[in-house]
């Protein structure tokens, strides 16, 4: 390399036109404005047609490009091809809506492009006044520890990680094996698949997760559970936590809290509780008996991408000991030692509570909301959300056509059409040609699972634009559908 000439002509990535970037970013904000506030118009989901995807197959070019065209581009092969979880309408998987306050300070965000690994300086402080805040929303601890992550995954497996060397202080060095005894762990068989991903990555293998059978709620049994913790002992197992949902995935069911905290007291376990949306119901009063016992939790996991409806990613993990969350991951090389004065001085590394060393700016959206919103919004829309699963609930129980296949306890609908003297298997297809219906035509996209060996088209709604009549339209749709594909099966 000749050095020289090429400090002869040095370059950034700093626009040439600065008046013309500040236009075209006036117009990008300008549309996202215009789209979000007519997001109702527009279909819930449209497939992604061939002529985007074999657009989106193009070779990169040495040269660069023109950014309006890339604008263009943006706006004709991508926009209008969301996932959907915008929409009024959506409500597959547990995905939160966002909102336009969260779209500014992410923009925010990236332009102050901070990384959260170690020093003095603004984000570190937003993150521990958010942490703080979420403490105080779920009655936590002030001087307990928290992080926060991507999402409810990475939140369970750190808080899994803590848990498990907890149970020794030579796993961190030594390995899972030092104690000469497996470690075990138990959850429901309603539980979420990240706790088995946890248990296969922190060396403890699938078999490790005891998968405990649920009640006719979907709740875990807990003297299934004490039987199995006996039996583990008896085995010379080491079991070193207890995993209980504060909203299954599959239908919204909140495990036995209190009786799993006795348990865990009694054997000396690591409470954690896998709270990913149902964790923020505690803001309501009606919900602060039933969730009283969280606030024993040894660490709570759960996700503010869900129910405070800030863009993706942006989870948390709450952890009652700080010194036992530090002692899980605390790693400091001399490139990254902390000083008394000057950049790297400041708040303990976010580097020392979890695996990831670069983080971004994940905090600021939160630190928006929060304040933007406040809390009685939140309350508001969360109360909103499950009065409004209830409503569907009671829509389906009134139908002639439709089937409720769980309780509801929280924001979750499982139902199906019905079709007196069919069997179960002709069923679940006719259920998963509904549901594939219902996306195609725009109608609404709820998603689904299997309850008993039965599919369910399940709405999960962490949807601050919804309405109620969205769900008259879902329940007309399936109907609709559901008839349709009947007289087309029937001779005649």
């Amino acid at each position: 390399m000749d050095w020289k000439a090429v400090l002869e002509n040095e370059v950034s990535l700093d626009p040439e036109d600065w008046e013309g970037a500040k236009a075209r970013g006036r117009q990008m904000l300008d549309d996202l404005v215009e789209y979000l506030r007519h997001i109702g118009d527009e279909p819930v989901w449209r497939q992604p047609p061939r002529e985007m995807k074999d657009f989106l197959h193009h070779t990169l070019q040495d040269s660069g490009q023109d950014p309006d065209l890339l604008y263009a581009q943006f706006k004709k092969y991508i926009l209008p091809y969301p996932k959907g979880n915008i929409h009024p309408r959506f409500w597959s998987w547990v995905q939160g809506t966002g909102s336009l306050t969260a779209v500014y300070a992410d923009m925010l965000a990236s332009a102050m492009n901070s990384n959260l690994a170690i020093g003095d300086h603004a984000a570190m402080y937003v993150e521990q006044q958010v942490l703080d805040w979420c403490k105080s929303m779920l009655a936590y601890p002030k001087e307990a520890s928290g992080i926060i992550l991507s999402g409810g995954s990475m939140a369970n497996i750190t808080g899994l990680t803590i848990a498990r060397n907890a149970s020794d202080e030579r796993i961190r060095s030594e390995g899972v094996g030092i104690s000469g005894k497996p470690l075990v762990f138990y959850a429901s068989e309603e539980t979420h698949s990240c706790q088995q991903k946890a248990a296969e990555v922190l060396g403890i293998g699938s078999k490790g997760l005891r998968k405990i059978p649920v009640d006719d709620q979907y709740r875990m049994r807990i003297d299934l559970l004490e039987k199995q913790i006996e039996a583990d002992l008896k085995k010379d197992c080491l079991p070193f936590c207890i995993v209980a949902n504060v909203g299954t995935v599959n239908t919204g069911a909140i495990d036995p809290l209190e009786e799993i905290r006795q348990i865990c007291h009694h054997h000396k376990i690591w409470f954690h509780v896998d709270g990913a949306f149902g964790a923020l119901a505690k803001l309501l009063p009606e919900y602060q008996d039933s969730l009283k016992a969280m606030e024993q939790a040894d660490s709570l996991a759960f996700d503010l991408h869900k129910w405070m409806y800030l863009p993706y990613e942006i989870g948390c993990l709450l952890v009652k000991d700080r010194q036992k969350h530090r002692d899980a991951f605390a790693l400091q090389p001399h490139y990254l030692s902390s000083h008394e004065r000057g950049l790297p001085a400041g708040p303990d590394p976010v580097g020392n509570y979890g695996l990831e060393l670069s983080r971004g700016f994940k905090a600021l959206k939160a630190w928006f909301c929060f304040q933007e919103y406040g809390l009685d919004k939140y309350r508001q829309i969360i109360r909103q959300n499950i009065a409004q699963c209830l409503y569907l609930a009671d829509l389906v129980r009134n139908s002639d056509f439709l089937e409720l296949l769980a309780p509801v306890p929280l924001n979750i609908v499982c139902f199906r059409f019905k079709v007196p003297g069919m069997d179960e298997e002709a069923l679940n297809r006719l259920n998963k040609e509904i549901l594939m219906r219902l996306h195609e035509e725009a109608v609404a996209t709820p998603s689904y699972t299997i309850l008993k060996g039965r599919y369910a088209i399940r709405v999960a709604n962490v949807n601050h634009r919804s309405k109620k009549h969205d769900f008259d339209a879902l329940v007309e749709g399936v109907v609709r559908i559901g008839r349709e594909l009947m007289a087309a099966i029937k001779p005649g």
